[in-house]
């Protein structure tokens, strides 16, 4: 019985945080589908040809634009190399694209506070200027042409066919009539049940992960394990762990944001959640397909050069945050509570679990099927695919966004 009693109690506590969190995804993910469904990949791959200022600035932006699980934007970030784009330019647009997305933020201010979603959007800045740099001191054109060499073989990693589609809106008009056209709608519902198939995975595993953590691991583990009792070697000690223990949860994506949430309780440093979260992109199965994509030797100096940029954009949050006052006082993350109570979050699931389901049908009922079994796929076939679901509106000309 206690067994049981154990079992119940993790997965009431996954159950509440799943509700407590579920019209914000809803939320986040219809806002990143509009925003894909209006920028063309062809426009990203033209823009990002080397790794000028201007271009990662630039790569930055579109990337956060274009929110993706982190198996996906490590997949799209070698397509962006393969077709022209500066290796520096895709490692950045990888990183924006899973760490300044408008569903993490959200979720982040939800279970933790909304000093996090702050942390991660100067954090994530923070970050990839770091790695730009690294980039061009330490990495040589010859191991960039070795990487591309390996990229060329199109070896296979995780959602390839689901990194390989576009699935924009290529008709002219303005922004309202393009969203508003049946052929918007078709695209946003495409790309938002898209993108819930790509994360679900990791969002299940993180909530069932948190919440067995939650209830199962006594506060003392964490508190000697984050050295509370020395407060200057916890805030040292934070972001040098925070990535290690993200590398070895094997979670990635949005799915690491709860038990980001059960470490902030458990003690950790508050640039050390940062680095944890920045860290869904060196978790073991991706730097797997690192070496698939790039070979042995671009995986270990990508990893080096993420886990150094992590570690030191920690510790800039940590000590940043902790000088402006800005550090919670409270570690309240929203990941023990049990219970689902009448109240706004009610509501607002909702109102936004109907939204999903308006998208799921259209997304069923105009060939969303088919695209599916694609996801995995090869990146050709998915490519050609995503291409055709979303050409041009009959009657209209077709022009890339």
């Amino acid at each position: 019985m206690r067994v049981l009693d154990a079992l119940g109690h993790a997965l009431a506590v996954a159950g509440t945080m799943t509700w407590e969190i579920t019209w914000s995804l809803i939320l986040g993910f219809a806002l990143s589908a509009v925003i894909q469904a209006l920028v063309r990949r062809q426009t990203i791959t033209r823009l990002l040809g080397d790794d000028k200022p201007k271009t990662l600035a630039l790569a930055t932006g579109l990337g956060a634009v274009s929110s993706s699980c982190s198996y996906a934007a490590v997949a799209l970030a070698r397509s962006l190399f393969r077709k022209g784009a500066s290796f520096t330019a895709a490692m950045v647009f990888e990183i924006a694209s899973t760490n300044l997305v408008i569903e993490l933020g959200i979720i982040l201010a939800l279970l933790i506070s909304w000093q996090f979603t702050l942390a991660e959007f100067i954090g994530g800045p923070i970050m990839i200027v770091l790695v730009a740099v690294a980039f061009r001191l330490f990495v040589r054109q010859r191991l960039v042409e070795a990487a591309r060499e390996q990229a060329d073989k199109g070896l296979a990693g995780s959602m390839e066919g689901h990194a390989a589609m576009d699935m924009s809106i290529g008709s002219s008009g303005s922004f309202r009539q393009r969203l508003a056209s049946r052929r918007g709608y078709t695209a946003v519902s495409h790309i938002f049940v898209m993108e819930w198939a790509a994360v679900i995975r990791d969002v299940v595993l993180g909530l069932l992960i948190a919440g067995a953590v939650g209830a199962w691991v006594p506060g003392s583990f964490w508190r000697h394990l984050f050295l509370t009792g020395h407060p200057l070697a916890a805030r040292l000690w934070g972001p040098v762990i925070g990535p290690v223990i993200s590398l070895l949860s094997f979670v990635c994506s949005i799915g690491n944001v709860p038990l980001a949430g059960v470490l902030w309780n458990g003690g950790i440093s508050f640039g050390g959640v940062t680095a944890f979260i920045f860290a869904d992109l060196i978790i073991i199965p991706i730097l797997v397909i690192y070496r698939k994509y790039y070979g042995t030797q671009m995986m270990l100096v990508i990893l080096g050069i993420f886990y150094a940029a992590m570690v030191i954009a920690g510790y800039v949050i940590e000590f940043l945050f902790g000088g402006l006052g800005l550090v919670p006082a409270e570690r309240a993350a929203k990941v023990t509570a049990e219970g689902i109570s009448w109240n706004y979050t009610t509501i607002l699931n909702i109102i936004f679990l109907l939204l999903a389901a308006a998208l799921l049908v259209r997304f069923f009922r105009s060939g969303g099927r088919s695209m599916l079994k694609m996801m995995g796929g090869s990146p050709d076939a998915a490519e050609h695919r995503g291409h055709a679901s979303a050409g041009p509106d009959p009657g209209h000309g077709a022009a890339s966004a």
